[in-house]
């Protein structure tokens, strides 16, 4: 079976302060912590032994993962395992690099976001060099705030070409035509992020080859329909992974509508859909972004 597992962990604290999110600077306890961890361990064990399978593992924590040593070790196992074809996790690049020269570069990629005001620009783009150096494959993304425009101009000066500039559209943030031309000549797919995508009953890849896994082990078709299909563990998912049309009135979260049958981002991300880098014979361009 080919798979890919969002997985979502207790894990909710973050290092960073960011005003557009609501995780910021939160702090676990030690006890919330321990439970991450152990969930985290426990779903690492689960995807290791499905050797029969081919797994692809996106990790998506409301908080920072990768400034917790068991998130890095996790990455790194996994990585190494010949049935898992990629690992991924998001992150604001915060923590050192240097645990990743234990990883598999061809499995292991990483969806960087840097966020203006949280940490020097200079030493997020630092990162960025090493993460270039080691052969890492990554993607970087800026919120589309009207302050964070010259700093993602910036950004897309001193990336290396190949590494894409992904802008999200800024939550609750209603953009002009001449706004969002701005943000699509950094990123010619802006448009697929700047307005909400309906979805009422149209097909989408989640609750067959995609689902989302919480800490406890929970499956859902994805992290936003809350309708379980069962549990991992038990294996009670299995007999409820079949097409079914998206519930929800619109789709507004890349990690969500990137699985739409209807829209052609899984062409343009060929083999890169997870950490959100498109296909180099399919760079973007700002006239295929409908």
């Amino acid at each position: 079976m080919d798979l890919t597992l969002l997985y979502r962990g207790p894990l909710a604290s973050c290092d960073y302060d960011c005003p557009y999110c609501p995780f910021a600077k939160r702090r676990d306890s030690t006890a919330q912590l321990r439970a991450d961890r152990a969930a985290l361990e426990r779903f690492a064990q689960w995807a290791a032994a499905r050797t029969e399978d081919h797994l692809s593992l996106l990790f998506t924590p409301w908080g920072e993962g990768l400034v917790r040593s068991w998130y890095r070790r996790t990455l790194v196992d996994l990585s190494r395992l010949p049935h898992i074809r990629r690992v991924a996790i998001q992150t604001n690049l915060s923590c050192r690099t240097d645990w990743l020269a234990g990883a598999d570069r061809d499995t292991l990629a990483l969806w960087c976001t840097y966020h203006p005001g949280q940490t020097p620009y200079d030493r997020f783009l630092t990162k960025c060099r090493d993460l270039t150096m080691r052969g890492i494959r990554f993607s970087v993304g800026v919120v589309g705030l009207p302050g964070h425009l010259d700093v993602a101009r910036r950004l897309r000066a001193d990336l290396p070409a190949h590494v894409y500039l992904w802008i999200n559209a800024a939550e609750g943030h209603t953009y002009t035509d001449a706004e969002a031309d701005r943000w699509t000549a950094l990123d010619p797919l802006f448009p697929y992020s700047r307005h909400p995508h309906a979805s009422a009953g149209l097909p989408c890849r989640t609750g067959v080859s995609v689902v989302s896994v919480d800490g406890d082990g929970t499956v859902r078709r994805c992290h936003f329909v809350r309708t379980p299909l069962g549990n991992l563990y038990d294996g009670s998912y299995l007999d409820a992974l079949r097409p079914r049309p998206c519930p929800l009135a619109a789709c507004d979260c890349h990690i969500g509508y990137v699985h739409l049958e209807t829209l052609p981002l899984y062409d343009i991300f060929a083999g890169g859909v997870l950490e959100r880098i498109p296909a180099p014979a399919r760079a973007p361009r700002a006239e295929r972004a409908l």
